[in-house]
């Protein structure tokens, strides 16, 4: 059924695609096929994606009541089907399943600035809508915990470094980083000193600056149909200023394009149009861009074993993250003269 090529086979292989679990939601399956992490069911209903939840139900059922909240402003998200016993997922043999409806686009492509402009008002759009949710059943609100946020990350990355030096035998990874490693710690604690000058604290306190965030824009969860953006794959979503999002969302288009200044005004422009942006948000979001996050992530994925890639493909990535950190600085230096 799955393609051995298929990059996502081993994740895949762990449904279990049994009638009985289709039934429960009432869908007469005709067929399926794999994309990404999840199945498009072909059903006497039409088309729907089958998920397999791989958190807990405390953030899944998260997640269903802030896009209940957002539906009414902001529709161009994510529907769950509700089973037969009226619940949006079900629990089968140990694991927790959700069908939503399939919705028709295409990927969004970062280097067609049609698509990114479609794409920022609609992320524009959705944090409006998504203004003063709160939940208190699970503590997804990550407001006011930036600055704590980075701090611990210095120390892990400390912890990382330490543990390369302690290596007999280095590996090529070990060494590039500890000669880099360094430096990209003191780019940390730059941006915590940026931020510790802002005023970040006062912004957590109002209400229209906290939203409901995606947390992972990346191309492939944003959808364009009829010109128009739909967001999907709400599973890192939290509660933070919109700044945050905004921040992953340039970092996602503009690192594969040498960190351009101008498609990252671009954004920024047409999300003002939108959504405004005070003088401080901008201050707040420079201070984020001056972190490091690629170098942490790829630093976490390796010693932490957080991927199951191969060493090449670790070093591959490492280099090219140091590479572009040329690229990087540029950017910093032009946002900054633009604030």
């Amino acid at each position: 059924m799955i393609d051995l090529k298929y990059r996502d086979k081993d994740y895949l292989v762990q449904y279990d695609l049994d009638s009985e679990l289709f039934d429960k939601f009432n869908l007469k399956v005709i067929d399926l096929i794999p994309i990404r992490k999840v199945y498009t069911l072909i059903t006497t209903e039409g088309e729907k994606i089958l998920k397999r939840i791989d958190y807990t139900l405390e953030e899944f059922e998260f997640i269903v009541e802030a896009l209940k909240y957002v539906k009414p402003n902001y529709s161009k998200t994510i529907d769950f089907l509700c089973s037969k016993d009226g619940l949006p997922y079900v629990k089968w043999k140990g694991e927790i399943y959700c069908v939503t409806d399939y919705i028709n686009g295409r990927e969004c492509e970062f280097s067609n600035p049609v698509d990114l402009s479609i794409a920022t008002k609609g992320l524009a759009e959705l944090h409006k809508a998504s203004e003063g949710f709160k939940y208190n059943k699970y503590n997804k609100n990550k407001c006011g915990t930036l600055i704590s946020s980075m701090k611990r990350k210095k120390e892990e990355m400390l912890f990382f470094k330490n543990m390369a030096n302690i290596y007999m035998k280095k590996r090529s990874f070990d060494t590039i980083f500890l000669n880099k490693v360094d430096y990209y710690l003191s780019k940390i604690e730059e941006s915590i000193k940026v931020l510790e000058n802002t005023q970040y604290l006062k912004l957590c306190s109002e209400e229209d600056k906290v939203v409901l965030c995606h947390h992972d824009l990346a191309h492939h969860n944003i959808l364009i149909k009829n010109n128009e953006a739909y967001f999907i794959d709400f599973d890192y979503s939290i509660i933070d200023l919109r700044v945050h999002d905004l921040c992953n969302f340039i970092n996602k288009v503009i690192k594969n394009f040498c960190y351009d200044m101008e498609k990252a005004k671009n954004i920024i422009e047409i999300y003002r149009r939108e959504n405004s942006l005070n003088g401080t948000e901008l201050e707040v979001l420079y201070g984020m861009f001056v972190f490091p996050e690629d170098f942490y992530g790829i630093a976490k994925d390796y010693y932490t074993r957080r991927k199951n890639w191969e060493e090449n493909i670790f070093i591959s990535r490492l280099n090219r993250k140091i590479n572009a950190e040329g690229d990087r600085i540029k950017f910093l230096q032009q946002l900054n003269s633009n604030l």
